[in-house]
């Protein structure tokens, strides 16, 4: 039989006591689904973030929020956002300088979300790539007794990832959505779920995320 490149992937994960990677975090009782960063500079073909082919990862983000409010779930939403001048940006717009973008004086709108948030959905404003660093978003998911964060959005390898690896560090179980979310390249986006699903969350799809945020 022809091997894959998962398949030599996997067999580097094996050592005297079976796999090291690739455990499985699973579901709790109490999902809520975050929604990450899903704004106009990275969907729109001129924005400073533009990705490739957006659209599918919107569409199924759509999906899954609707599917969490009609299960009565909570949704959050997370924006990148700077003071004028780029003053709370530290060494992050350093290293990104076209984060600029998103600061309050920027002009273009880029950090406009795609998808409207409904009344009552927090709106997480964060500076960083993980909604959970220098923000209340933590102590909220716990308060509402959520266990499991399903995540969307972009891109996969920086703030989807940070969140991910973050909300395990929280004690959360996280879930993400392939479909939902979108990278650079198709390359990218794929070896970071791997990378993922390997390490920090369960990586699913789009139909089983949807399944279990109906479950009563």
């Amino acid at each position: 039989m022809d091997r894959t490149p998962d398949d030599a992937r996997d067999s580097a994960a094996v050592g005297p006591h079976g796999s090291a990677f690739s455990g499985r975090v699973g579901w709790g009782s109490r999902p809520a689904v975050i929604v990450i960063d899903l704004v106009r500079a990275y969907t729109e073909p001129d924005g400073p973030f533009a990705l490739p082919d957006p659209e599918p990862a919107v569409a199924a983000t759509a999906e899954l929020v609707s599917a969490a409010r009609k299960a009565g779930r909570p949704v959050i939403w997370t924006v990148v956002r700077y003071a004028a001048g780029l003053a709370d940006g530290g060494l992050f717009v350093r290293k990104v300088p076209a984060l600029a973008a998103f600061a309050e004086d920027a002009p273009g709108g880029w950090g406009e979300l795609v998808l409207q948030p409904e009344p009552g959905e927090l709106v997480v404003v964060k500076q960083y790539a993980s909604a959970f660093v220098g923000t209340s978003l933590a102590a909220t998911l716990h308060t509402q007794g959520v266990d499991t964060v399903v995540i969307a959005g972009v891109s996969t390898s920086g703030c989807v990832r940070a969140t991910a690896t973050d909300a395990l560090h929280h004690g959360l179980r996280p879930q993400v959505v392939r479909d939902a979310c979108a990278d650079r390249s198709p390359a990218i986006h794929n070896s970071n779920l791997a990378d993922l699903d390997a390490k920090y969350a369960d990586v699913t799809d789009l139909a089983t995320a949807i399944t279990k945020l109906s479950a009563s």
